[in-house]
């Protein structure tokens, strides 16, 4: 079907703009409407103008000047420099012009001081230049990632202008009213893995989440999608009568496995629509999804997809902040709150038609203290179903106080370096590393009771983690964000040390306690470690973190005497877990059962229907019952496959 450009809308900006400005040309570009004018000045001298058109439209408008108002980039850049105060930390070797969209790039430690008051700099900036600053945060850790995923959006302007043009244009199409609103469950149903929802109308059909379930560990991710127990491994696409040309939109609740490991596997056959997800999200899938690809090779498997499938998703993924409403497919719109889970997770709110129907998604959420983020949002504009995780939804899912627990974990350190052993705690790289690290500087800084004069290592993808906080403080708590906005990073502290060399030659140092990546010891530093302190009863392995159910991390929980696992030349080799092994609840950056009672409880609007997801079936099954029971609403504890009929 031809898609024609919705003209009339954009004649509409055009008229509201005024003569003076010089308007060029008025384009889509993706969720947003970008102006191109001769004379910015005329634009942002007067505040409202931009408010008002946005306003009026209910879109985000975008003014720039057209490429022969531009000033010279090196009389630019000197400009800018100028304007800019000097304290900002700006990088002037990584500013940079891109003239495809008009804008330069501006890395700064101090942002704000890059904006202005009112964003009163940014706009001196653009008058006197014509450049619009695309100002960027300078993480106080460097960061590979952070720098190739910026590279990469630089480099490739050119695509993502005709990308996110033809994205527009599909989005402001101009479509008959849907009549009917249906979901199907793909994954991540009565189970903890490969989450996949399908929304669909009469005109619109998108995903939400598109992951791989953890379970099989890394050989289980390989390259055969169809054959045998490894469709237990990824959604059920093949059954949604669906074909990958049809899906307008992938939306992104957060960057861990079970949620957006699938989605390079699209974009390697043949999908080239849009993925929106917010910034750290971006950031984060590119460390996880490469890490995947290469720790599958080092197995020995076949990876699902290569690293050109996953550049090419990161060139086609959209961030949205916290709050920004967004057109996804002409009758739908996104808005991203906070789910207080992971850094950027976010509880999804749909508006579909004009007043049709509207859906919460929650992905993964923590409405729950944490040290790290704040609780999971509970006001929404309209909530007529809500979908919600269940990972401790069953009735014994109750976790202890969160005070008492962090002081039993320090003891539990405490007692075991004393006595001359290490401990070991395999961590999410993203979310619980960054979560036990501010606990044990916490303790160790400020309480003379748990200073330990054992190294802390950190080991595996951690550091890179934690350095994609720094750049996006403004996801985190307050106390937090003040701490790296004012040059005190928890995560810099000089409790830590960076694992560096042989990891044996690291452990013969002597007690000590080691942060690895890895959390369910499916692979990774964790797993490494692991088979190196197995054996000696004087090391300690601390579980702070969810393990899927055939994992080794719940084997190992469970009291698993002794597991085979390859030595360095690939051979299995048993090792005997003579080990203590302890599990810290509390830390989780999921809710417990209380928690996600309180959440429903909470929420403003109540919902009118309550579907339970991303739990093991008893306890979805439970949780669904217990939320009918209490709040008299509508509850369904659905099968993968299963549809449900809105509308």
């Amino acid at each position: 079907m031809e898609i024609k450009e919705n003209k009339e809308l954009l004649e509409k900006v055009k008229g509201l703009l005024p003569e003076s400005a010089g308007v060029t040309e008025v384009e889509f570009e993706g969720p947003d409407i970008a102006v191109y004018v001769k004379n910015v000045a005329a634009v942002y001298n007067d505040e409202n103008i931009i408010k008002n058109i946005s306003s009026t439209i209910k879109k985000r408008i975008i003014v720039r000047a057209t490429q022969s108002s531009l000033m010279n980039e090196e009389e630019a850049l000197k400009k800018i420099l100028g304007i800019i105060p000097k304290d900002a930390g700006v990088n002037e070797e990584r500013m940079r012009f891109d003239k495809e969209f008009s804008q330069v790039y501006i890395e700064a430690m101090k942002p704000g001081l890059v904006i202005g008051k009112g964003g009163t700099t940014l706009i001196q900036i653009i008058n006197e230049t014509g450049w619009m600053p695309k100002v960027l945060r300078t993480p106080t850790i460097n960061s590979d990632v952070i720098n190739g995923v910026r590279n990469l959006i630089f480099r490739e302007a050119e695509f993502r202008k005709k990308f996110l043009h033809t994205t527009g244009i599909k989005i402001n199409r101009v479509v008959l009213k849907s009549e009917w609103l249906k979901a199907t469950a793909l994954g991540g149903f009565r189970e903890v893995g490969r989450s996949c929802l399908l929304l669909e109308t009469n005109h619109s059909k998108i995903l939400i989440d598109c992951g791989i379930s953890p379970e099989p560990g890394i050989k289980g991710l390989e390259a055969n999608v169809g054959s045998g127990d490894q469709n237990k491994a990824f959604p059920y696409l093949d059954s949604a009568n669906i074909t990958i040309n049809d899906i307008d939109a992938v939306i992104l609740t957060h960057a861990h496995m079970d949620h957006m490991g699938f989605i390079p596997y699209l974009f390697k056959f043949g999908y080239r629509g849009p993925v929106y997800c917010t910034p750290p999200s971006r950031d984060f899938a590119a460390l996880l999804l490469y890490d995947y690809v290469k720790l599958v090779q080092k197995s020995g498997g076949a990876p699902l997809y290569g690293e050109k499938d996953i550049k090419t998703m990161l060139m086609h993924m959209i961030t949205r902040d916290y709050g920004e409403v967004t057109n996804v497919t002409e009758e739908i719109k996104l808005t991203y709150h906070n789910a207080g889970h992971i850094l950027g997770s976010g509880i999804i709110h749909l508006h579909i038609g004009e007043g049709l129907y509207n859906i919460v998604h929650t992905g993964d959420m923590k409405y729950g203290y944490t040290r790290l983020l704040d609780q999971a949002d509970t006001r929404y504009p309209r909530i007529d179903a809500l979908f919600m995780e269940s990972t401790y939804g069953g009735p014994r899912d109750i976790t202890k106080d969160r005070g008492q627990m962090e002081l039993a974990l320090m003891d539990a350190i405490k007692s075991t370096v004393t006595n001359g052993g290490k401990v070991l705690i395999p961590l999410f790289a993203v979310g619980r590393s960054q979560e036990l690290s501010l606990v044990l500087e916490n303790y160790i800084t400020n309480n003379p009771n748990y200073k330990l004069d054992v190294p802390i290592f950190l080991d595996g993808m951690i550091l890179e983690a934690s350095a994609i906080h720094t750049a996006y403080p403004e996801y985190l708590k307050m106390s937090l964000r003040k701490r790296i906005l004012s040059n005190n990073s928890p995560f810099e502290s000089e409790i830590f040390e960076i694992a560096k060399g042989e990891r044996r030659e690291i452990l013969e140092r002597g007690p000590a306690v080691v942060l690895a990546s890895g959390g369910m010891l499916n692979g990774g530093a964790s797993l490494e470690y692991f088979k190196a302190m197995a054996e000696d009863p004087k090391n300690l392995i601390l579980f702070v973190g969810f393990n899927a159910a055939s994992s080794l991390g719940r084997r190992v929980q469970n009291g698993l005497p002794e597991v085979a696992l390859p030595n360095e030349e690939g051979k299995l080799e048993p090792i005997k877990i003579n080990m203590q092994v302890r599990t810290m609840e509390g830390f989780s950056g999921h809710s417990d059962r209380s928690q996600l009672m309180r959440f429903v409880e909470k929420l403003k609007p109540m919902p009118k229907k309550i579907f339970t997801m991303h739990g093991e079936e008893s306890k979805c099954d439970d949780l669904a019952r217990s939320l009918n029971q209490r709040f008299k609403i509508e509850t369904r504890s659905p099968m993968n496959l299963d549809s449900m009929r809105f509308r």
